[in-house]
């Protein structure tokens, strides 16, 4: 398994949720890696990403509430969400591609998701 991320669960409203993705594989530092979010009945979308100069893109619905990080020894990517919204509600999915050029898309390599659910 390439990716696969963890720490998904239920928060109410305004609360706070870290979610984490384990990278296999070599050169983890050199990926630029990211987020997606699929909420039901909606499609995929681009979330935030962060490249191997920790250089950083979120979508506008989550700046100033959502911040990637990384730890290239670990190999770990993460998620830290605060300030959560019902919106915000979805399958949350990790992406690394071997391009480290920052951008929203596109990635090769998806994990298979974790869930955030948000309460209200």
């Amino acid at each position: 398994v390439q990716l696969q991320a963890s720490g998904g669960g239920s928060v109410q409203a305004g609360g706070s949720l870290r979610i984490s993705c384990t990278a296999s594989g070599r050169h983890f530092s050199n990926y630029l890696t990211g987020w997606f979010r699929q909420a039901p009945g909606k499609e995929r979308e681009f979330v935030a990403a962060i490249n191997s100069k920790r250089a950083t893109v979120y979508v506008d619905s989550v700046k100033g509430r959502f911040t990637i990080s990384r730890d290239n020894a670990k190999g770990t990517l993460y998620l830290q969400m605060n300030s959560l919204i019902s919106e915000d509600t979805a399958l949350y999915y990790c992406v690394k591609d071997p391009d480290s050029e920052l951008r929203t898309t596109p990635f090769s390599f998806w994990g298979p998701g974790t869930q955030v659910t948000v309460s209200s």
